[in-house]
C-alpha cells in the first residue's frame, strides 16, 4: 500500500478573475482524479489556492432566487456575474477579500466531510486568535465575530 500524502502546499496567486481562477482549480482537480484512477493517490499534491478576486458575484447550486433582473442589477454594480456548480446563494468576492480554494484528496486525511468542515472552522478561529480577533463557530457553517460572518465555507 502506498504511503498517505498528508502534505499540503499553499499557492498564492495574483489578483485573478473568477474564471481564470476556476481554470487553475479545475486543472488541479483533473490531476487528482487522474492519479486516483491509476491508484497513485500518494503522488497527487494537496493544494490550498489563495486568491484575491477582481469583483465578482457568484451564484451556486441554490440559484433559484436570482432572476434576470437581479443578475443585471448586480452586474450594473461593476462586478462580473457567474453561476457555479457549488456553494450557496449570491456571494460577492472582491478586492481586499482573501479567498481560499482547497483542492484536497480527503482520503489522505479522514474521509468525513463533517470532520473536514469542522477542521476548517477550527483553523480559521485559531488564525483569527493569532491576530487578536475573538471568532467562534455557531450551529451555522462558517466562522463569526459577534454577529458578523468573517469566514464562509462553501456557501455565502
Amino acid at each position: 500500500m502506498a504511503a498517505v500524502n498528508r502534505l499540503v502546499f499553499a499557492r498564492k496567486l495574483e489578483k485573478l478573475g473568477f474564471l481564470p481562477a476556476l481554470e487553475v482549480q479545475n486543472a488541479i482537480v483533473r490531476q487528482h482524479l487522474e492519479k486516483i484512477k491509476v491508484k497513485e493517490t500518494s503522488s497527487a499534491k494537496n493544494v490550498l489556492l489563495f486568491y484575491e478576486h477582481t469583483p465578482v458575484f457568484t451564484v451556486g447550486i441554490r440559484k433559484k432566487s436570482v432572476d434576470a433582473k437581479e443578475k443585471r442589477r448586480l452586474e450594473d454594480l461593476g462586478a462580473e456575474f457567474h453561476y457555479t456548480n457549488r456553494g450557496g446563494l449570491v456571494t460577492f468576492h472582491g478586492p481586499g477579500q482573501l479567498v481560499c480554494y482547497p483542492v484536497l484528496n480527503l482520503a489522505c486525511f479522514k474521509k468525513s466531510l463533517r470532520w473536514y468542515v469542522a477542521s476548517l472552522e477550527k483553523t480559521l478561529t485559531e488564525t483569527c486568535k493569532r491576530f487578536g480577533v475573538h471568532a467562534e463557530t455557531t450551529c451555522d457553517t462558517g466562522v463569526w465575530v459577534k454577529d458578523n460572518k468573517i469566514a464562509a465555507i462553501g456557501e455565502n
